[in-house]
């Protein structure tokens, strides 16, 4: 449709407004090329579009809408009940532009048990209205699979695709399959188990899936036992993995009062730019479902608009029926033969601050796995709390870490990491042999070693690090500030000591340390910077052990020289490889006559 100017199209808009019904019903509207660009119920039709031409919109976005509509349709309903349910499907058909984003969670997995004779039970993504029983969808697929798994080997359900009808089984058409050899299947498809008995297990599963979880928990429990009480411990591993899987999934259906029955719950955490929608499912007193969703804002809907979206599409999803809802807030929604309730207080409030918590928890859980989707954001938030944590004057995009290894007092080294923005920078580790220091002093070795490095540092006109992190207590930090004085270096690079046994974080001149949360980011930078310097140091040490054993067996050769010595451990690695290697092996590497006094001393016969 064209205008001739916007003043016409406002014109034309409003006259087509004057003539809607005082009727509940849905109005969309359309772009100038013929496009739905955004779909809308209303109790009263008239009322409601006629809101959109007779102000000024001080929100954008709305403003916006009103400048790109050339033309209104509109459908009368019976009830409200019933524009919501078409406002909500005419949303996920069209996508309008400017209508609130429904998330679709179609890669959540649901449990089918499927419309037929000898029901199927299986894992889905796809829901089809065919008489089938839908129990989802779930957020674990582990939940899932230890479900189906738990219910194959209970009750031996059949997983083909064959029609079993009654006059098929009577006529032969089909065989027992490898599954009923095996002790899988009961063998209906041959008549040999009859549907009554098969279809008592499929009430039993519904069941279960109801939230009778319990009853199966104790079968494990007694599984597991059984299987350990023989010594089949693999196999009871196996049972203890689903039932800690099991559990975990029972933790959601938690017991909350016998007197709550068949009741939703849903619970909001509105942002910025969306919100997130919790729904609780009550059975029977026990949370067996939980399921959380997010609504995406268009045109700066209020929190009751979004929750009322959210409830028409979860209530359709989950095929839920209860009679009544609880809500954090009054909403304008209404359903036939539902009851809308705000608890104050009891068990249905202790029920919606739940489901609250719930939406918050997968809101922040959003937030994070964006966070981890952009590294360099990431980094800096990393950094940041690093600084804050450690009350630094700069962001430690450089951290060094020491560490001190000298096992059983022989061949004392030592380790400096590198960590570039939190992350190690292997390239730039570096070892240390212990040079000016007799004997196991871990306190001297930390001293040189932290004075050597930053020696050279200063010397090579080499960056220094906004962070040192020391393996050890005071003492250790104590001889690490001695060498840092010494290159008048004290106090202008940050330095703490980290120690093991409660992971104190120490800071030069003060007695009382550090504990940061076991969680914190600050904390489990700091420990693996610890940890590879330990790691690194430890390799240097045992490559340095073993290297001198070595070559102290060789040397001990008369006719075998430093190069021979290297050659050797070049090409055959260890002298425990040397040993299993022939003579013409050997020989070939060096000659005869060194070959033969290797072999020789060995005693090792040619």
């Amino acid at each position: 449709m064209k205008y001739s100017s916007a003043n016409d199209r406002i014109d034309e808009l409003k006259k087509l407004v004057s003539v809607l019904p005082d009727q509940p019903g849905i109005y969309q509207y359309f772009d100038n090329s013929g496009k739905i660009i955004y779909v809308g119920k209303a109790k009263n039709l008239k009322k409601r579009v006629s809101s959109y031409f007779s102000k000024n919109h001080d929100n954008r976005k709305t403003a916006l809408l009103v400048r790109n509509i050339y033309d209104i349709k509109h459908m009368v309903v019976e009830t409200e009940q019933d524009a919501l349910l078409l406002e909500n499907n005419l949303i996920k058909k069209y996508q309008p532009r400017y209508n609130i984003r429904l998330k679709d969670d179609k890669t959540y997995p649901w449990i089918v048990i499927k419309n037929e004779a000898f029901p199927r039970v299986f894992q889905t993504r796809n829901v089809i209205r065919d008489g089938s029983v839908y129990f989802g969808p779930y957020t674990s697929v582990i939940a899932v699979r230890t479900l189906l798994d738990l219910f194959r080997r209970l009750y031996k359900l059949r997983t083909c695709g064959l029609n079993l009808q009654k006059e098929n089984i009577n006529a032969g058409k089909y065989k027992v399959c490898l599954e009923y050899h095996i002790g899988n299947c009961l063998g209906p498809c041959e008549g040999f188990q009859n549907e009554s008995d098969y279809l008592k297990y499929i009430d039993e599963i519904k069941d279960i899936l109801k939230g009778n979880i319990s009853g199966v928990i104790k079968y494990l429990r007694e599984m597991m036992k059984d299987f350990a009480a023989n010594y089949q411990f693999e196999e009871a591993n196996q049972v203890k993995e689903k039932l800690e899987s099991l559990e975990k999934f029972q933790n959601k259906s938690t017991v909350v009062s016998a007197t709550i029955t068949d009741v939703d719950v849903f619970g909001i955490e509105v942002v910025e730019k969306s919100a997130f929608v919790n729904y609780l499912k009550v059975i029977n007193g026990a949370i067996i479902q939980t399921y959380t969703m997010e609504v995406k804002k268009a045109l700066d809907e209020s929190a009751e608009e979004l929750l009322e979206y959210a409830i028409v599409d979860i209530r359709q999803k989950i095929f839920s029926n209860a009679k009544e809802l609880l809500v954090p807030f009054k909403t304008t929604i209404s359903l036939e033969g539902v009851d809308f309730r705000v608890p104050i207080r009891g068990d249905k409030k202790k029920l919606m601050d739940l489901s609250i918590r719930n939406a918050k928890y997968f809101r922040l859980e959003k937030e994070k796995q964006f966070a981890l989707s952009k590294p360099a954001q990431s980094t800096n938030r990393i950094l940041e709390t690093i600084k804050k944590d450690l009350q630094l004057k700069e962001l430690p995009v450089q951290i060094e870490c020491f560490d001190n290894s000298n096992l059983q007092g022989t061949n004392p080294v030592a380790a400096c990491v590198v960590f570039k923005n939190a992350k190690p920078a292997k390239k730039e580790y570096r070892h240390f042999n212990i040079k000016t220091v007799e004997g196991p002093n871990d306190f001297a070795s930390m001293e040189e070693i932290v004075y050597r490095r930053y020696k050279r540092q200063v010397e090579e006109n080499k960056p220094l690090p906004q962070l040192i992190i020391i393996d050890g207590g005071k003492g250790q930090l104590g001889a690490a500030l001695e060498a840092l004085g010494k290159l008048k270096l004290r106090g202008k690079i940050p330095i703490i000591g980290i120690a093991k046994k409660l992971e104190e974080i120490f800071f030069p001149g003060d007695s009382v340390p550090l504990y940061l949360d076991k969680n914190s980011e600050t904390l489990k930078v700091i420990q693996q910077a610890r940890d590879e310097a330990h790691r690194f140091g430890i390799a240097f040490h045992r490559q340095k052990r073993s290297k001198n054993f070595i070559q102290s067996e060789l040397d001990n050769i008369p006719g075998i020289g430093e190069k021979t010595i290297q050659h050797l451990l070049r090409k055959f690695k260890s002298l425990e490889n040397l040993k299993k290697q022939t003579y013409d092996t050997v020989s070939a590497e060096i000659g005869d006559s060194r070959a033969t006094k290797i072999f020789d001393y060995f005693k090792i016969k040619t």
